[in-house]
């Protein structure tokens, strides 16, 4: 697999990673086979995968811990592992909420490290932006984090430019997640030219639109009754999405390929910069998304998918906590 540097001074990885969070959290068949989603990781790791994303909110907590058992006995400075925090309230019981606060980050990054089994985390990003800690407070206790080595490298998730300015004017901001894909095209624009003027890295999460560009999903029987994307509603509006999923088929038709393979593709051709990190628990699946990195788009096929029709439904019922 062909990899990137992660910012500008940020990791080296592979460009195509893996999100582990339908591991243990929000799908269906989430924790049901804790064995096959530690294959599917082995798996990886063996196909060049070197970036594994993770969070404590992912559970909570058991997604770190199945992340843990399944590299026992690997090379530590053989992955890069990011996780996340900020969703939950370390100093309220473990209480849900928005938290940015320096002592909030500390109890975070303890709880993190003991579960990872790790010394150091490679890249800790900020969940979601709390509005009740200006991002240079929450900026300066991850910079006071990786003086102390505790961390590598710091990140930030669905942040709005201005507030990526605010904490990379604290300490350089090595990347930023946000949800990107064929059905999500939010970055385009600001977003992506305020890390690109700052040199951070972009990394897509939901790059297969939460599974629905692989046209494997066509009808909300085929998820589980706690299945987040049941509620979710671009899957609300199943059937008048569908049309973009036809659309994407049909370039993956003339290239002998699968869907999910070409939003991929059309992911990566879109900067240097930016390094998906799909989502699966099945090995099959994982070897699908590991060889989009060799799929190769035309001129033709980039302007029929850049000409994707939009989506119908927001990215999430509530879009407060994004974008700020």
């Amino acid at each position: 697999m062909k990899t990137i540097t992660l910012g500008t001074n940020g990791p080296t990885i592979g460009r195509i990673g893996l999100g582990l969070m339908g591991m243990s959290a929000f799908y269906s068949g989430a924790n049901e086979n804790d064995a096959a989603s530690i294959a599917t990781i082995h798996r990886a790791l063996d196909l060049g995968v070197t970036f594994l994303d993770t969070a404590e909110i992912y559970g909570p907590y058991l997604n770190e811990e199945l992340l843990a058992r399944a590299l026992v006995g690997r090379d530590r400075d053989s992955v890069v592992i990011a996780t996340k925090f900020g969703t939950i309230r370390h100093s309220s019981d473990g209480a849900g909420g928005l938290d940015g606060s320096p002592a909030n980050v500390r109890l975070s990054v303890e709880g993190s490290l003991k579960r990872l089994g790790t010394d150091h985390i490679d890249l800790y990003y900020q969940h979601r932006m709390d509005p009740s800690t200006p991002v240079e407070e929450t900026a300066g206790a991850l910079a006071e984090l990786i003086e102390e080595g505790k961390i590598r490298w710091y990140g930030l998730s669905e942040a709005a430019p201005e507030t990526i300015r605010r904490a990379h004017a604290v300490h350089p901001v090595t990347a930023l997640q946000t949800e990107y894909s064929l059905w999500s095209r939010d970055p385009e624009g600001a977003l992506l030219a305020t890390t690109r003027e700052l040199g951070i890295g972009f990394v897509p999460y939901s790059p297969l639109g939460r599974g629905f560009l692989t046209g494997e999903i066509r009808s909300l029987d085929q998820l589980e009754e706690g299945d987040f994307r049941r509620n979710n509603p671009r899957f609300e509006n199943l059937a008048a999405n569908i049309r973009i999923v036809e659309q994407v088929d049909a370039v993956a038709r003339d290239l002998g390929v699968k869907p999910g393979q070409v939003a991929l593709a059309w992911l990566l051709a879109q900067g240097d910069d930016i390094a998906p990190i799909p989502g699966t628990k099945r090995i099959a699946y994982l070897e699908e998304n590991v060889a989009a990195d060799a799929v190769e788009l035309s001129a033709e096929h980039l302007a029929a998918l850049d000409a994707v029709d939009a989506p119908q439904g927001d990215r999430y019922a509530d879009m407060s906590a994004v974008n700020r």
